[in-house]
C-alpha cells in the first residue's frame, strides 16, 4: 500500500506544483528584493549632486586661478580633451518627471518645473562647451540610437523656453501651494539646496536665464532670440521674474562632515598643499586694485617675505605664476617659494571649507549689471555692480568698514588644523577706500563694463566651474596668458571636443555636425556660432 501511495501521489503533487508556479520569462527573471522603480525624490537627489563643478579640478586651471606647478600632478595646458556628458544624468531628469506623473504629480508639479531648469542647465553647458549637441532625438534609448545633433542657436533657444516655462509653473506652486496633485510626485523632497523652498528655486531659474543671455551677448541682433527683450523683461517685472535678493539665496553645494568633505582638507594637506599655486591672472588683478580679497584666498610669497624682507600686508608680497611658463620653471620657482600660494587657514583648516557655489548672488548682480551697461535695459549698472563687489567680500568676512584678521601659515609648520601655526594680521578695509579707486569706480561706456567683468572674474573664483572660462572667451576679460606651458601653440582652446564614443556610435552625425561648423575637424580651436559676431 505504500508502495502504491508513493506511485501516484508524489507525481500527482509534482504536476500540481508545476501548473501552480507557471509564470513568464520576465516574472522569472525579476528580483524582487529590488527595487523595481525609483521614486521621483531618489532620482531628484541624485541629478541635484551632479550640479556642482567642484573646487580642486581641471576646469579652474582652464580659468587661469590655480596653476600645477608639478607635472606629476596635472599640468596647465589647453589640450582639452571631451567635454562634459551629462545624458546619463539628463536620463534620469526624465524618469524623475514620468515617475513623479506616475505617483500623483498634476500636470504642473515640483519635480516637472524643476526638470525644465535641469534640462536648461545640462543642455546649455554641454552646448557652450563644444557647440552643437543632440537633444531633441537624444535621450530616446533604443528608438534613437543615432541622434541628429541640434545647433547651438536651437539649443540656447530651447534652453531659454524651459526656463522661461519652469518659472511660470513654479510661480503658480508658490503662490497656491495646492492643486498640483495628490500622491508622492506632488511633494518636493530630498532638496539638498533650498530644503524643499520652491520660490528658491524660482530665483535660481532666472539667475540661469540671465547668465545664459549675457552668454548670448554678441547675437543681440537676432530676433529669434530677442536676447535684450528678454534681458529686460525679467529686469523690468521682478513680481513675474523674482530675483536673488542676497547671497541667501545662492544655489550652493554645502560640504558636511564625515560624509562628503571638501576637496581640500587637513587629510589631503601633505599631498597637495603645495603642488599648485596661484595664478597670476588671477593674483595680478587682486594686487593691481589692492584688493583685501588676496588677504582671504592666498598667502605672501616667503621669498619676498623671508628673502627680500617685505611686509607680509604688502600687496607687492602677494606673487602668482605666469600660467604660460615652462612647468619646469615654474616648478623650480615654486620650490623657492617665489610664489603666493592658495590660503591654508581658509581653504586647507577644515573638512567643509566653502560652499561651492552653483548660481549666486554676486555673479547675478555683476550680470545685471552688465546687461544694463550694454544697454539692455533701463537701470542703475552701478548699483548692481556695488552690490556684486560687496556680496563678494562679504562672503569672506571682510566689512565694509573695520578690520579683519589674516592668518598667513607659518614655514616649517605641519598642521593645518591649529591656529599656532599661523601668524595673524590685522587688515584694514573700506569699502569706499576701494571702490573710489579709478581702476574700480564704475564708468559708463566700454571701461564700465571691463570692470564688472573684472569684478565678476574675482568674485567667481573657485565657483561655478568653466564660468569665468566662458566669460573669457566672450570677452577677453580678463587677459589670460599663454606660453610653452599652456601648449595648444600659444592658444587658448575655443572649445572641447566631443565625447570620443561619438566616433563610433554616432558617427554619421557626428561628422555631419563637425562639417557644419569647423571644416570637418574636432578643433578645440574652432570657433562655434556663439563667439561669431
Amino acid at each position: 500500500m505504500k508502495k502504491i501511495f508513493k506511485i501516484y501521489v508524489l507525481p500527482l503533487a509534482m504536476l500540481l506544483s508545476v501548473t501552480g508556479c507557471k509564470k513568464s520569462f520576465d516574472e522569472l527573471t525579476q528580483n524582487n528584493n529590488k527595487p523595481n522603480s525609483v521614486p521621483a525624490s531618489l532620482l531628484f537627489n541624485g541629478v541635484l549632486n551632479s550640479l556642482p563643478d567642484l573646487p580642486d579640478g581641471q576646469k579652474e586651471i582652464y580659468s587661469q586661478y590655480y596653476l600645477y606647478n608639478y607635472d606629476y600632478y596635472g599640468n596647465n595646458r589647453y589640450d582639452f580633451g571631451g567635454g562634459d556628458d551629462y545624458y546619463t544624468t539628463l536620463k534620469n531628469v526624465l524618469a524623475m518627471e514620468q515617475q513623479a506623473a506616475a505617483t500623483g504629480g498634476g500636470a504642473v508639479n515640483p519635480y516637472e518645473a524643476l526638470g525644465k531648469f535641469f534640462k536648461a542647465y545640462f543642455f546649455s553647458k554641454m552646448s557652450l562647451e563644444m557647440g552643437d549637441i543632440p537633444m531633441t532625438q537624444a535621450l530616446k534609448g533604443l528608438d534613437g540610437l543615432e541622434p541628429v545633433y541640434d545647433s547651438q542657436k536651437t539649443v540656447m533657444q530651447q534652453s531659454l523656453a524651459w526656463l522661461e516655462s519652469a518659472n511660470t509653473d513654479l510661480d503658480q506652486m508658490v503662490k497656491n501651494p495646492s492643486g498640483f496633485g495628490t500622491g508622492a510626485g506632488a511633494t518636493l523632497t530630498n532638496d539638498i539646496y533650498f530644503n524643499n523652498d520652491l520660490s528658491k528655486w524660482q530665483k535660481a531659474v532666472n539667475a540661469l536665464r540671465i547668465r545664459l543671455l549675457l552668454q548670448l551677448s554678441k547675437k543681440t541682433t537676432d530676433t529669434d532670440l530677442n536676447v535684450i527683450t528678454q534681458f529686460a523683461s525679467i529686469i523690468g517685472n521682478p513680481a513675474k521674474y523674482p530675483l536673488m535678493a542676497s547671497s541667501a539665496d545662492n544655489l550652493q553645494y554645502t560640504f558636511v562632515a564625515p560624509n562628503n568633505y571638501y576637496p581640500q582638507n587637513p587629510n589631503n594637506f601633505g599631498q597637495s598643499g603645495s603642488r599648485k599655486n596661484s595664478s597670476a591672472t588671477y593674483i595680478g588683478l587682486l594686487t593691481q586694485l589692492k584688493d583685501p580679497r588676496v588677504y582671504v584666498t592666498a598667502e605672501p610669497s616667503r621669498d619676498r617675505v623671508d628673502n627680500l624682507k617685505q611686509s607680509p600686508t604688502d600687496f607687492a608680497s602677494f606673487v602668482g605664476a605666469d600660467a604660460g611658463l615652462d612647468l619646469g620653471v615654474m616648478y623650480n620657482n615654486a620650490g623657492l617659494q617665489k610664489y603666493s600660494f592658495i590660503n591654508r587657514k581658509h581653504f586647507f583648516s577644515t573638512y567643509t571649507g566653502e560652499p561651492s557655489i552653483i548660481l549666486g548672488y554676486p555673479e547675478l548682480m555683476l550680470n545685471i549689471a552688465e546687461g544694463i551697461s550694454r544697454g539692455w535695459a533701463t537701470g542703475n549698472a552701478e548699483t548692481y555692480y556695488i552690490a556684486g563687489i560687496k556680496a563678494s567680500m562679504a562672503s569672506y568676512g571682510i566689512p565694509e568698514a573695520g578690520t579683519f584678521i589674516a592668518y598667513f601659515y607659518r614655514p616649517g609648520s605641519t598642521d593645518v588644523t591649529g591656529s599656532s601655526n599661523y601668524d595673524t594680521f590685522t587688515i584694514p578695509a573700506d569699502f569706499n577706500t576701494y571702490y573710489n579707486q579709478a581702476t574700480v569706480k564704475y564708468t559708463a561706456g566700454t571701461a564700465g563694463t571691463n570692470r564688472i567683468l573684472q569684478q565678476k572674474y574675482l568674485a567667481l573664483f573657485r565657483h561655478s566651474g568653466l564660468e569665468s572660462y566662458f566669460t573669457y572667451r566672450r570677452t577677453g576679460i580678463p587677459v589670460f596668458t599663454t606660453g610653452p606651458g599652456t601648449g595648444n601653440g600659444s592658444r587658448i582652446a575655443q572649445r572641447f571636443k566631443y565625447p570620443s564614443a561619438e566616433r563610433t556610435s554616432n558617427a554619421k552625425n557626428y561628422q555631419s555636425a563637425l562639417d557644419s561648423q569647423f571644416g570637418g575637424n574636432d578643433d578645440i580651436n574652432g570657433i562655434m556660432w556663439i563667439l561669431k559676431q
